[in-house]
């Protein structure tokens, strides 16, 4: 009982005041003995009633022991007033999008500045479109380079009756032909 005593009348007259937050909470600090180690334990007591959500997050992270210092009051202030022009900014884009939303349902139609996509009717025009049974012609410029896909099927062929193994998956492929060798 003596040493329950002793552990709370030091409780109170070790603690040292850190600071206070905007809600009123009280934050305490007081270095105490463990296992031979000194250990700074930190600690919250609230105005009225006990509510953890009421603790702003400088606070958290210092009780918590991710902050070294505690925060200022000066940098309670600033930080409030950048969380408020963040308020006021959300405020602004919810009345745009409100307003966005109430043209679009009127059938007026609002450009962004954006281009759509490509067209692709007019890239698929450029291309010439085979007739029934004809073929089309290709200009020597294009195939620069380029051999001939008939070519390559007569070799193919050639070569498949060559081996019964298969020999790729290109133009000569047709599914289902090739049996495993028995």
């Amino acid at each position: 009982m003596r040493r329950l005593l002793g552990k709370i009348s030091g409780f109170l007259s070790n603690r040292t005041t850190v600071g206070v937050d905007k809600t009123g909470n009280k934050y305490f600090t007081r270095n105490e003995e463990v296992d031979g180690i000194m250990k700074e334990k930190r600690w919250v007591i609230f105005k009225g009633e006990e509510d953890p959500t009421s603790i702003p997050v400088e606070w958290i992270c210092w009780l918590n022991g991710q902050r070294k210092k505690a925060p200022t009051p000066e940098e309670m202030m600033e930080l409030e007033a950048r969380r408020e022009c963040v308020r006021q900014n959300v405020a602004l884009l919810k009345k745009e999008e409100e307003r966005i939303a109430k043209e679009g349902s009127k059938g007026k139609r609002v450009s962004t500045g954006k281009v759509s996509g490509p067209d692709l009717k007019s890239f698929i025009q450029q291309f010439p479109v085979p007739s029934e049974g004809k073929e089309v012609e290709e200009s020597p410029s294009a195939m620069d380079g380029l051999r001939n896909p008939q070519d390559g099927l007569a070799e193919k062929e050639k070569d498949e009756s060559e081996s019964s193994e298969p020999t790729g998956s290109g133009a000569s492929f047709r599914p289902g032909t090739w049996q495993p060798p028995t």
